[in-house]
């Protein structure tokens, strides 16, 4: 973890190199969106992606990270989420203190991904499969 803290300098954070934006995570080939709001939060609202196929989603609770961490996988892009992104920072560093290379924060947590989720960007992906 010391090593990660390093690496956190103001030059990775200014040029927002843990962030990565709801849309440009939908076009990644190869993506895991790690949800890791409680299990009452994702049991209330969840986001399943059917129709992007080229994502899939795991919720896994900020406090169940450590005992789980092999449902993750570290062959994808692994976009991180919650409503605040406190706990996307905290599993973000975490992540990287395992070892996991290819971690970003969805910018602008759940209510973020639920702009890019609205009928007209859902609509778009479905076209362009077609």
């Amino acid at each position: 973890m010391e090593q990660v803290l390093k690496s956190l300098t103001l030059d990775f954070f200014g040029q927002g190199k843990h962030k990565i934006s709801p849309e440009k995570f939908f076009e990644t080939e190869n993506g895991l969106l790690l949800d890791v709001r409680s299990k009452e939060e994702s049991d209330s609202i969840s986001i399943k992606l059917e129709h992007h196929t080229n994502v899939e989603s795991l919720n896994i609770p900020t406090n169940e990270i450590p005992d789980r961490i092999d449902e993750i996988p570290k062959t994808k892009l692994i976009g991180v989420f919650c409503p605040a992104n406190v706990r996307s920072a905290i599993v973000y560093a975490f992540l990287l203190s395992k070892g996991f290379s290819d971690v970003r924060v969805v910018d602008g947590g759940y209510s973020a991904l639920t702009e890019a989720l609205k009928p007209g960007q859902v609509l778009k992906v479905i076209k362009s499969k077609k």
